[in-house]
């Protein structure tokens, strides 16, 4: 959030203007803004499970844009696939776990 151009550089006057501010910076996030872990898509679009619909067409646009000119591309269309989770603060994975896959290398 701090992150963000608009965000105010001074203290917010009281608690309504910081009020104000998350609700327009929330909405902003749900419903304008594509996120690349969600293939970029809304998180607002992902959660009414249009994701899945606008993803397919995604993916049909850059195929038979491929398939019209080949040789502007070198290799394969992005994976338009959904994901099948998205986690907000993954953690790290469990120590065994960890240590396996450190083992398996």
């Amino acid at each position: 959030v701090k992150g963000r151009p608009d965000f105010p550089s001074d203290p917010f006057d009281d608690v309504e203007a910081a009020r104000r501010w998350m609700t327009t910076f929330t909405a902003w996030y749900n419903t304008i803004h594509l996120h690349s872990a969600l293939k970029f898509v809304t998180p607002a679009q992902r959660h009414r499970g249009e994701d899945g619909d606008l993803l397919a067409r995604r993916d049909a646009l850059y195929r038979a844009a491929r398939d019209d000119n080949p040789t502007r591309w070198s290799g394969p269309t992005r994976n338009w696939t959904p994901p099948a989770s998205v986690l907000l603060n993954p953690g790290k994975p469990p120590r065994d776990q960890e240590k396996a896959d450190t083992n398996m290398t």
